[in-house]
């Protein structure tokens, strides 16, 4: 999450809206939100329900949910999706907004 909080202007400037999905309850996305102050909108998913819509995996043995990253356009296609297979395993913010036709910031 830090990666996009760094960078979430960029998404902003360009439509586009950042939604994280986690395992927590909302008073735990609520405590942690506040805690953090993160721009983007935080949608508790405790009983995995959209989890398995976008087929992300939990490993119990390396720390829960796999790191997944799903951009879906306006239109409601999803244009790229990316399953990491470690916790760092994580596209750079200007592969995510390439997926959209956003040029590179670099």
């Amino acid at each position: 999450m830090a990666q996009l909080r760094q960078e979430y202007d960029r998404f902003v400037e360009n439509d586009t809206e950042v939604v994280v999905v986690g395992p927590d309850d909302a008073d735990g996305f609520r405590t942690y939100w506040a805690e953090h102050e993160l721009p983007f909108i935080g949608l508790p998913d405790p009983k995995h329900s959209v989890l398995k819509l976008y087929g992300q995996e939990i490993k119990l043995f390396k720390f829960g949910r796999m790191p997944a990253q799903v951009v879906v356009a306006k239109d409601g296609i999803a244009r790229f999706v990316h399953y990491g297979h470690s916790m760092s395993d994580i596209p750079s913010n200007d592969e995510i907004l390439a997926s959209l036709g956003v040029e590179s910031g670099a």
